[in-house]
């Protein structure tokens, strides 16, 4: 994603003949085919109401001095909330938190509050409309605001603000006129709601509710309340409601008021009738998302603060407690900083490491994961946090690399559950897909059209939302990249349910492939001719010119292929199709190094047809996330023509391509590279400039402004394990790119390992001393840590302790 590619996208749409719709009895089986899948995965989650949650009665509150935390001496400035509030969540609610004393607020949305629809009629040339009425776009639901007069300027005193990572929790403490006071934010998924928790010196002040589509707030019965219906038939609503013991509670029209409560407990909730079902069309025409709110937040109300608080923090420790990580010790000096100064010291300081810091980054992206992606839909390019009803690229679901570079990290870190929100969006979107692709894909205006005229199994275009649309141009690779995304989870937890869950998304990708390739020969460096299958005229994201047999869809047709033939083996499925395949696969044309480059060829060409600093590695897919090549086992050539295009790609550029460029300099064992562009993605971001926020939100430099993506928090931190464990099926190899900065003492506990294992990991003095591995599934694979080699075979279950010389 880049200017270059926004000014791209958002042409106005330009309308053409729409193509006569398939069968609806097909569709509709299929719809039922799909809906069995999501079964697999815990049935079809929409925002209904819901049995109360165990309230436990043994929760470990982290202590403040012992929890890992972000924080800052003042407020969030409302006109900078997406560089400075705090994000809550819970998988599907998502909130900014500014911790104002006198005038708080919450930006909060649903994940599903989306605009547009299938946006299944092409463009002119054959593509897909990319606007925010035919597309859609995610949004803002609400607006929450708590006002305590009183409570600002010279009365106020000692003010902190932090996120605690290790118990979920956003907070603020202060003083009025030396009275203490605490407040506390969460997103509860238990209870499904958000909740804001005043405690202290007693209370005085108003709560607001307002939507951002010129709604109407109404209150009644202590709730303040409203509902609403997007263009594309969306129902929506939002609620608040606020309880105390002590002092009195009025509702006065749009105004909740209350006055000298010693606690005040306020809860809101907001939601939308979306339901991840093509056969009914994304709607839940039973549900009414005004009495699901009210009913959830007087439900929650009707807790004590302290059960409420509990039940989330014991649900979210559940996750979070699954992994540690300590890169060593920081200094007293570094610890007195607050979290904005300490990003800014780091990066103006390159020569002193901040451990601490560096590992607090690895668990704030693993905070985000568990706070943005439960059992609802997957993150968007902002995750579920945004701040207005414009974000760039409609915070859509970027199919060339952001969405993927999402669920990069949930699996090391030891979240493998929370990457199951991609598995059901592609199984919830899966007959549109293929209905779409069905009717629209080989049209004559569309120059990615398969020239063979056949067409089969399903494919998405560069940018897809929740309705099953796709927009702007198609993307053929995007299909096979998707499956490699969801094969990740597999390949960690070797878990036959959910290879089920994904098996028709993996086939449908296969059989459009299957479909796609063309033959064409090509000359070996002895002279000598040989017929191979290709990729169709296509695009290298986002770069150089259209062109058939580009590396990227070339890899990912070998990964595929390879994928499938696992699970058609696994799940004794489909025989015939996966040896057909895998005669394919031998076919397939596989890149070259350039001879006038030196570097790996991005298209079939010994030249380079782009940018030589482009802020893609599409070509080096094949490297990372996939496998085909790797340092261990592939020609010195092929590795000296990786390493080749590496270098020119460069150190610099936007957080989410340093992020891919760290993971790949780790698997060239070159540690020093890795963890240069890994403090590049911690670098502040200044002037508009690339990098980390005072939120700690990775920032995406237009020019003129900056715009949060998500993706660089979550593969930057998943770079940062990279360096310490490699792993991929059959081989888990200790510190294979561990930096100086973190070579003194350091451990690790509960690091996936592909093959279907979980590590826990110490080392000293630069060298790996001691490893646990167990088994989540997996049988044999090799433990390797320099020139140390050991065979392990373990049952499901089972674990092993090495001590390693």
């Amino acid at each position: 994603m880049s200017p270059t590619f926004r000014a791209r996208a958002l042409p106005p749409p330009r309308k053409g003949t729409p193509v006569p719709a398939s069968s609806r009895r097909d569709f509709l089986r299929f719809s039922g085919a799909a809906g069995g899948g999501l079964a697999l995965a815990g049935g079809l989650p929409a925002f209904t109401a819901q049995a109360a949650p165990t309230r436990p009665t043994d929760v470990n509150l982290v202590p403040e001095d012992k929890a890992t935390t972000i924080w800052y001496r003042t407020p969030a400035d409302e006109a900078r909330i997406i560089q400075e509030a705090l994000p809550v969540g819970n998988g599907r609610i998502g909130a900014l938190v500014g911790c104002d004393p006198a005038d708080d607020f919450l930006y909060l949305t649903d994940g599903a509050f989306w605009s547009g629809g299938r946006n299944d009629t092409l463009t002119d040339d054959g593509q897909l409309p990319y606007g925010k009425d035919d597309f859609g776009s995610f949004g803002l639901l609400t607006k929450l605001r708590i006002a305590l007069p009183g409570h600002a300027g010279a009365a106020v005193s000692g003010f902190r603000r932090q996120l605690d990572l290790s118990n979920g929790v956003v907070s603020a403490t202060y003083k009025v006129r030396g009275v203490p006071y605490r407040r506390e934010v969460y997103a509860s998924h238990p209870d499904d709601v958000v909740v804001v928790r005043l405690t202290g010196g007693p209370h005085t002040g108003s709560i607001s509710l307002a939507g951002t589509h010129d709604e109407t707030t109404s209150g009644s019965k202590g709730r303040l309340s409203f509902a609403g219906k997007l263009a594309n038939g969306l129902r929506y609503a939002a609620a608040v409601t606020a309880v105390s013991d002590t002092g009195r509670i009025s509702v006065d029209g749009d105004t909740l008021s209350f006055t000298d409560c010693r606690e005040l407990l306020i809860v809101v909730c907001a939601g939308t009738d979306y339901t991840p079902d093509a056969a009914s069309d994304y709607r839940d025409a039973k549900s009414d998302p005004l009495t699901v709110a009210l009913g959830k937040v007087a439900t929650a109300a009707r807790v004590s603060g302290t059960k409420l608080l509990n039940t989330h923090v014991a649900d979210y420790q559940r996750l979070y407690n699954r992994f540690t990580i300590d890169l060593g010790t920081s200094t007293p000096l570094q610890r007195s900083l607050d979290s904005w100064s300490r990003i800014a010291v780091r990066y103006t300081d390159r020569s002193t490491p901040d451990p601490e810091l560096e590992a607090a980054y690895v668990q704030y992206g693993r905070y985000l994961t568990i706070t943005g992606s439960r059992d609802w839909l997957p993150m968007n390019l902002q995750g579920i946090w945004v701040h207005n009803n414009t974000p760039d690229w409609y915070a859509d679901y970027h199919t060339d690399i952001n969405i993927q570079m999402n669920y990069w990290l949930a699996d090391p870190a030891g979240l493998g559950e929370n990457s199951y929100a991609l598995a059901r969006y592609c199984v919830s979107q899966l007959p549109v897909w293929t209905d779409v692709t069905k009717r629209l894909y080989n049209n004559e205006r569309n120059r990615f059209r398969n020239s063979s005229g056949k067409i089969a199994g399903w494919a998405v275009a560069f940018s897809t939302n929740i309705h099953g649309g796709s927009g702007w141009a198609w993307h053929p690779s995007g299909n096979a990249w998707l499956c490699n995304s969801l094969w990740r989870h597999y390949e960690y937890s070797q878990d036959r349910d959910y290879l089920k869950l994904i098996y028709p998304v993996l086939k449908g990708a296969a059989e459009f492939w299957q479909a796609r390739l063309i033959t064409t020969r090509v000359s070996d460096e002895d002279g000598t001719s040989r017929e191979v299958l290709i990729d169709d005229t296509a695009w290298s994201p986002e770069h150089g010119p259209d062109s058939k047999g580009i590396t990227y869809a070339q890899e990912l047709a070998w990964e595929l292929f390879e994928e499938f033939k696992t699970a058609s083996r696994v799940l004794d499925r489909d025989t015939e199709l996966a040896a057909d395949l895998a005669a394919m696969q031998k076919k397939l044309h596989l890149p070259r190094v350039s001879p006038k480059t030196g570097w790996l060829e991005e298209w079939m060409s010994p030249e380079n047809l782009g940018e030589t600093t482009h802020r893609h590695l599409s070509p080096l897919i094949g490297f990372y996330p996939g496998d085909r090549i790797s340092a261990d086992e592939s020609p010195k050539d092929l590795l000296d023509g990786v390493r080749a295009l590496l270098t020119a790609r460069g150190m610099d550029t936007f957080g989410w391509g340093c992020a891919w460029r760290s993971l790949c300099w780790s698997r060239l064992k070159e540690a020093d590279k890795a963890y240069q562009l890994y403090l590049n993605v911690l670098r502040p971001s200044v002037a508009n400039s690339n990098g980390t926020s005072a939120n700690w939100f990775d920032m995406y430099s237009q020019g003129s402004y900056t715009i949060f993506q998500i993706d660089a928090n979550l593969g930057g931190a998943t770079a940062a394990l990279e360096m310490l464990l490699y792993s991929r099926p059959g081989v888990i190899e200790l510190l294979p790119a561990l930096p100086d900065a973190w070579a003194d003492k350091g451990s690790l506990t509960g690091v996936g390992a592909r093959g279907g294992f979980v590590v826990d990991l110490s080392w000293r003095d630069g060298k790996a001393t001691s490893a646990t591995v167990r088994s989540v599934g997996g049988t044999t694979t090799e433990l390797r840590a320099g020139g140390y080699r050991k065979q392990i075979s373990l049952k499901p279950g089972q674990s092993v302790t090495i001590r390693i010389p």
